[in-house]
């Protein structure tokens, strides 16, 4: 409760915790939409989404200690990504496809546990940083610093979202990618590669998280047993804002970054993970009792 009254008496506390929420949200975001893209596409619930994010940020840390700048770690992690994500779709998930959500959290949850022991036993279990080289702007007599990396991060990724939304849009893949989303079955009738399009999908997702990955390890930290706070959080943002949705993405993972942040200087920094797991719990049982709701209105 202290630290609660502070945030009334020293409103600048308030200010500082919501740029950097909304700053650390749109890495957030990122990763999300590309689980909403599986899960929208394949109707498979990607688990290893977090696993994703971290090896991105490991590839970014090993592409800067090969003499290149920290910033061409992003669309490395991403093609190292992509690739991954197309062969494990063509090893494993097409396996998935068509099976229940069941079936696939089971399935790519021993996948993400099998990337964890990789991850650990290649790139140690320390804690990883990237030193982008950027500074910090203080604002208002220095009660207020804003990390000029986490804002390089949040253009890229607003940058990267609109590139996104463009190649969905105009392009023949992203098109046969929004057909294959609402019918698989007349897509497949109309002459779509539909495996070709699941396996595009998914690498799609991991090279999206691979450049998230990059931009997390260069505004925060990361070690191998870190992914799985990134795929809830994922699932927590997609949850509140719906598929195929990505105002709603963006808007909700800003909307979770502030309210980590803010929930972290309450409670305690040590609670900040458990208050986005307590937070999806409420999310789940709301949903829950709103479609029962429905269902009692609708008889």
């Amino acid at each position: 409760m202290e630290n609660l009254d502070l945030l009334f008496q020293v409103p600048q506390l308030s200010l500082q915790l919501l740029i950097d929420g909304v700053l650390i949200g749109a890495l957030f975001a990122l990763a999300a939409y590309g689980m909403a893209l599986v899960w929208g596409v394949m109707n498979v619930i990607n688990v290893v989404q977090g696993e994703f994010v971290i090896l991105g940020g490991y590839i970014a840390v090993y592409t800067a200690q090969a003499g290149l700048p920290p910033l061409a770690g992003i669309p490395a992690a991403a093609a190292v990504l992509f690739v991954i994500g197309y062969v494990l779709y063509r090893l494993i998930i097409f396996r998935l496809i068509d099976r229940d959500l069941f079936t696939s959290l089971l399935a790519t949850f021993g996948l993400s546990i099998l990337f964890q022991q990789l991850m650990n036993q290649l790139f140690g279990a320390d804690v990883r940083i990237l030193e982008a080289g950027f500074g910090s702007w203080f604002l208002l007599g220095g009660l207020v610093t804003v990390s000029q990396i986490k804002v390089v991060a949040f253009c890229l990724t607003i940058v990267i979202a609109i590139v996104l939304v463009l190649f969905m849009r105009r392009s023949r893949m992203g098109q046969a990618i929004r057909a294959t989303a609402q019918n698989a079955r007349a897509a497949r009738i109309l002459g779509v590669n539909v495996n070709h399009v699941y396996a595009t999908t998914y690498a799609i997702n991991a090279a999206m998280c691979g450049a998230a990955g990059a931009l997390v390890v260069m505004s925060l930290t990361i070690h191998p047993y870190q992914g799985l706070v990134y795929t809830v959080r994922s699932f927590t943002i997609v949850v509140i804002a719906g598929l195929g949705n990505i105002a709603g993405v963006v808007a909700a993972a800003f909307g979770l970054g502030a309210a980590e942040q803010f929930a972290g200087f309450i409670l305690g920094a040590q609670y900040q993970v458990a208050f986005v797991y307590l937070l999806l719990v409420f999310i789940l049982v709301g949903r829950s009792l709103l479609l029962q709701r429905r269902r009692k209105s609708l008889k």
